[in-house]
């Protein structure tokens, strides 16, 4: 994994320094509420509904057991003994003190972690797979890729002040694990005809109020031209991209307005102009490459005689290798997702004693890595088949053992009302509603792979539009009202959902999430998924049962 070098460190200690005494300005009256908000955004400190949150940044989600114990420690020291984790792969601590956040700061620069760039309208943490270095099917590790882009645009001069937030995220497989194609610029790591390992760019993408897929702007783009390209691609947005409306300011609006095309055309110009010094670029990945070096797998059997007679044995460990349990490049080891979806819990929330426990277990069990993903759970990406039971007995003693991954219970959800001064509707009951409704495992098993993504206003937080089934919390005439849409995917064949009709109150959503499951149980064929019979059969079939219901 990535150590940060002289530079980074001492670039952290400093921004915490600065930061101290910005807080102590505030906290005298010196510096007023609007003056510290640019301040206090540039170190991913938000004023939310009840509370400051303190949102920190986990590049492409990769962390060691001793940064997931240090965040155990702020929870309790610091907040209210938990940490909710984000679609950005990101963790926010919901009920910080102002006077206490300097201090988590350092505490967070002991161990090579930061709050840089979680906020404002600059380029944020960069995503990436959660399997990667471990996924068979990978053309090379995108997590030295998203190291380049987080080195070159920490700081960056030119793109600190933004007309809005800007979000990049990295695959390096056919099938997206990212979320590329939603994203202001996705990067997939491909081969053109000569084997070449370069990238495939995609521009444009996003949710929000107005959600969009991701274009193609380069099939195929040398490595080597990697960040000047992205240079000239945001030159080009910070150049053209409106800055008058917040809600008409992200990159997908302008390539929208100006077509594709176009778009790419002035890239492309301004891409020509750029000194680009290409064997620096190369010595720089190669450098950076050498960290993500494959760590030290133990010789281990392609199959393993315990773990298939522990599934034989245990149901419960059975159902959770089945759904949270995939392939591993290495003979003899797996990936395993740990799930913070349980049944009743607020998704994406671990309290302090369960990240001390997810700490340990990928200390002894995976190497010392961990990964959180965007679906809000955490992954051991490099686990010994032979000691999956073990592991899954250790969890289980938290309560992290849910067989649950990609099932109509793995929800995502924002914050929603309970905590954030945007939101218009609750989001965190309503998913625990779902939940509880479909807690049955052989019901879960019946409906099959599913995704469920609620978001509590209309900037999506929740990836609600990515949805197989999409909720949004809305305020009508000051009452809750979800609206519902169909058919989203987050994929490699992303789509935005449709919206199916009028919305729901907060005591009918449940219902209606009922109706629909009922009527795809009702259509599918044999061995069809929820997203599979919805491309098949089309909204209205769905749309026809569920207001007849209702």
């Amino acid at each position: 994994m990535y150590r940060y070098d002289e530079f980074d460190a001492a670039f952290v200690r400093e921004r915490s320094a600065q930061f101290r005494d910005q807080v102590q300005r505030r906290l005298t009256g010196a510096l007023t509420e609007e003056e510290f908000r640019p301040l206090r955004l540039m170190n991913g400190l938000y004023l939310q509904l009840h509370a400051y949150m303190l949102r920190l940044a986990i590049p492409y989600g990769a962390m060691r057991g001793e940064q997931m114990r240090h965040l155990a420690m702020i929870a309790e020291r610091y907040d209210r003994g938990y940490g909710h984790f984000t679609t950005r792969q990101n963790i926010q601590f919901n009920w910080p003190k102002l006077k206490d956040v300097p201090d988590i700061l350092d505490h967070l620069a002991d161990v090579e972690m930061h709050a840089i760039q979680s906020s404002g309208n600059c380029i944020r943490n960069t995503t990436s797979d959660p399997y990667a270095g471990a996924a068979p099917d990978e053309i090379e590790d995108p997590r030295i890729t998203g190291e380049m882009i987080r080195q070159w645009s920490s700081l960056h001069p030119e793109f600190m002040f933004l007309g809005r937030k800007f979000k990049i995220a990295v695959s390096a497989t056919e099938e997206d694990r990212a979320a590329i194609k939603v994203h202001d610029i996705g990067i997939q790591i491909v081969r053109n005809e000569a084997g070449e390992a370069g990238y495939k760019v995609l521009v444009g993408g996003g949710l929000g109020r107005t959600p969009m897929i991701g274009k193609v702007l380069r099939e195929f783009l040398p490595k080597a031209d990697l960040l000047p390209y992205l240079e000239a691609t945001l030159r080009v947005y910070n150049l053209f991209g409106r800055r008058d409306n917040k809600y008409k300011a992200r990159i997908k609006i302008l390539v929208h307005k100006l077509g594709i095309e176009e778009y790419a055309a002035r890239v492309e110009e301004e891409f020509a102009s750029l000194d680009k010094s290409p064997e620096l670029d190369a010595d720089e990945y190669r450098r950076i490459a050498a960290y993500f070096a494959l760590p030290a797998f133990k010789a281990a059997a392609e199959e393993s005689v315990l773990l298939e007679r522990m599934q034989r044995e245990d149901a419960g460990f059975a159902a959770w290798v089945k759904r949270n349990v995939h392939p591993h490049r290495q003979p003899g080891y797996a990936i395993a997702t740990i799930s913070l979806k349980p049944i009743g819990g607020a998704p994406g929330d671990a309290t302090a004693e369960q990240m001390r426990l997810m700490a340990a277990v990928a200390e002894a069990h995976s190497l010392d890595e961990l990964r959180v993903t965007h679906e809000q759970n955490i992954v051991l990406p490099h686990v010994r088949k032979d000691e999956l039971y073990l592991v899954w007995s250790k969890l289980k003693s938290q309560g992290l053992d849910a067989p649950n991954k990609g099932m109509v219970t793995d929800i995502i959800a924002c914050p929603g009302l309970d905590y954030c001064n945007l939101a218009t509707a609750r989001s965190i009951p309503v998913a625990q509603n779902i939940a509880e409704t479909f807690a049955d495992p052989a019901m879960q098993e019946k409906i099959g792979p599913l995704s469920i993504k609620i978001s509590g206003c209309i900037n999506a937080c929740g990836h609600h539009h990515i949805g197989h089934i999409g909720i949004l919390g809305l305020d009508k005439a000051g009452v809750e009202s979800y609206q519902i849409t169909l058919g989203g995917e987050s994929t490699e064949t992303a789509a935005i959902g449709e919206r199916v009709g009028p919305g729901f109150s907060y005591g009918e959503v449940t219902g209606a999430i009922e109706t629909l499951i009922e009527t795809y149980l009702d259509q599918r064929e044999t061995g069809e998924t929820f997203l599979q019979t919805y491309r098949r059969v089309g909204l209205t079939a769905f749309k026809e049962t569920l207001y007849a219901a209702a």
